[in-house]
């Protein structure tokens, strides 16, 4: 079936049009692969720099200068108490029209780098940022003071320390949760067509509002919002069995279970939930 008898089907009336659906689930257009594809990489790039900005901002609220903790929970606190929506549209529409700063497009080798996506992955990783910031403070608070004090007695600096016995620990702990954020992530790509950017979801709206076929594009957004998530809850699983401790015996989550919430790993992550505190975006 082509393109043009499936936007000549639309005049169908009543029921659920199973050939138009079945086609886009299967046969994807250009601009749904091009959605497909920024909703990928601008969720990986912000993720990068989401976690290398919690860390650096979960360093700060441990460290020993008042004015380091203090901007780093300030930080924590006005970015997970707006939301990510308010955020993106004060960063990309708020700041031109405040004549402080317009998102221009940016020449890299061959490539060309839209304002748009530059915005869009600055405030999705900034917003990951304060929560991943949590993450961090709450994987090397758990981890036993005296490791420290013992490296430090041995005469290893404080990032020696950290780089040497506390961050390995807490990587292990981190995982689970980062996971989880990265999930949300691509999720949360979603929210960028309020700022125009042409990725899998506002990619579908032009989809429906030529086709006017509401309830079978979006399911077909869902199909492959669910295909990206299921993909990394593989490479999740893969990470956690390669970064477990040989020495300690854990009770790791089926796929199954990942996938539904329950088993073993159901009341760890209840706990991790009220530990690190983490908000809906």
């Amino acid at each position: 079936m082509t393109h043009a008898t499936v936007l000549a089907d639309t005049g169908q009336q009543g029921g659920f049009d199973w050939p138009f659906f079945w086609h886009y689930l299967s046969s994807p257009s250009g601009p749904f692969l091009d959605g497909l594809w920024r909703t990928v990489y601008i969720s990986v790039l912000a993720q990068l720099l989401g976690v290398l900005l919690g860390f650096a901002i979960a360093l700060a609220q441990r460290s020993r200068f008042a004015p380091l903790r203090w901007g780093g929970r300030t930080y924590v606190w006005l970015v997970r108490g707006t939301p990510l929506l308010v955020q993106l549209v004060l960063v990309y529409n708020g700041l031109a029209a405040a004549g402080i700063y317009r998102f221009g497009d940016v020449q890299l080798g061959g490539l060309v780098l839209l304002g748009v996506v530059q915005a869009a992955i600055l405030t999705l990783a900034v917003n990951e940022g304060a929560y991943m910031a949590e993450i961090f403070r709450a994987a090397l608070d758990a981890i036993d003071p005296g490791q420290a004090e013992a490296a430090q007695a041995l005469g290893m600096t404080p990032g020696m320390t950290m780089r040497v016995v506390l961050l390995p620990q807490a990587i292990r702990i981190i995982v689970p949760p980062l996971g989880n954020e990265f999930n949300l992530m691509m999720k949360s790509t979603s929210l960028l067509s309020v700022i125009g950017l042409q990725e899998m979801f506002l990619t579908v709206q032009s989809i429906n509002s030529a086709t006017f076929k509401t309830f079978e594009i979006f399911l077909v957004a869902a199909c492959y919002y669910l295909a990206l998530t299921t993909v990394w809850s593989f490479v999740q699983r893969f990470i956690e069995r390669k970064l477990a401790d040989p020495g300690q015996v854990i009770a790791a989550p089926s796929l199954r279970e990942r996938f539904t919430g329950g088993g073993p790993g159901r009341t760890a992550g209840r706990e991790i939930a009220t530990l690190v505190g983490k908000e809906a975006h």
